[in-house]
């Protein structure tokens, strides 16, 4: 009498400029190592480079420029390829759909959820999230910042101002209103105790919001 077979893990590679962002999302498939093995989180891989989907995380990076999910979607190493986001702004997600992607994930989802979108993406479905209220955050993630107080969406504005992106740049980016932009800088400025922005980006040069591009250079084909 045979066994019955267990299909193999879906093998994952995270893409992201953040380890702190990288390692809550490896985290988060702790429990799911039957279903789910990491491949890569950053550019030193440990096993042969060619995976399942690559899981693209959005944290910090220039959202609208769709350049690098297109290149990933061309990636003959990756069969598939998913955002994860908190951000759903309809033209985000038209732009990424266009641009050949396989699922549009929302980081609210609990990791079980999570596991299961993969599971369908694997299996050939497209998987879209339902757009998520901005009030919760997904648990086990992380995120420059957070052990400071930060929000998620306050740890992405001073990630793009450490980047050298000022206020227009920082509202086109996340869509947000050039005065809730505002808000947001000087809610940061308060709990980073700074006055000036360039008080600001010297903070976060300090404590992390430094974006490492080569880890999706990477994944891309660089060097």
């Amino acid at each position: 009498m045979s066994g019955s077979t267990h299909p193999a893990p879906l093998r994952i590679a995270l893409v992201d400029d953040y380890d702190v962002v990288l390692s809550g999302l490896a985290h988060m498939f702790d429990q799911y190592r039957d279903r789910v093995v990491v491949c890569e989180i950053d550019a030193n891989a440990p096993l042969d480079d060619v995976v399942d989907i690559v899981l693209y995380d959005s944290f910090a990076q220039p959202e609208s420029d769709q350049q690098e999910l297109g290149a990933l979607v061309r990636n003959p190493r990756a069969s598939r390829v998913v955002v994860y986001t908190w951000n759903f702004q309809p033209a985000l997600l038209s732009s990424a759909r266009q641009q050949g992607i396989h699922g549009y994930l929302s980081k609210t989802l609990p990791a079980r959820d999570l596991v299961a979108a993969l599971e369908s993406v694997h299996a050939g479905e497209i998987v879209i999230s339902t757009p998520p209220p901005r009030s919760g955050s997904a648990m086990g993630l992380d995120w420059p910042g957070r052990r400071e107080g930060f929000t998620d969406r306050e740890s992405e504005i001073l990630a793009l101002i450490t980047q050298g992106k000022n206020n227009a740049d920082v509202a086109s980016l996340t869509y947000l209103s050039p005065n809730t932009v505002k808000s947001y800088i000087r809610s940061i400025y308060r709990k980073i105790r700074v006055t000036s922005r360039t008080q600001a980006v010297l903070w976060g040069v300090a404590h992390g919001f430094t974006p490492d591009h080569h880890r999706i250079d990477h994944w891309l084909g660089g060097p």
